[in-house]
């Protein structure tokens, strides 16, 4: 009868994973890449060994191309009391 586990189980195993966590791993920082001002294709980087902390490099090290958004705060009060 054979073995329950065979090789090609393993391989349909890895490909089922790698279609799950792939796109996990690509999808955040594709966002990141984007919102920071670099090429989103740089996301990429995570499917190819070590491409992951080359990609985390340039993500910290990095000159950011965006403005910074300004803040919402509450309107500013008059002094009180209200001076003549």
């Amino acid at each position: 009868m054979g073995e329950m586990l065979q090789p090609w189980h393993l391989l349909l195993l890895g490909i089922v994973f790698s279609f799950i966590v792939v796109p996990l791993r690509v999808l955040p920082f594709w966002f990141i890449c984007a919102k920071a001002g670099f090429s989103p294709w740089l996301s990429l980087l995570y499917l190819i060994p070590f491409g992951g902390v080359v990609l985390n490099f340039v993500l910290a090290f990095g000159q950011w191309r965006v403005a910074p958004i300004p803040q919402a705060a509450w309107p500013q009060r008059p002094p009180y009391p209200p001076q003549a």
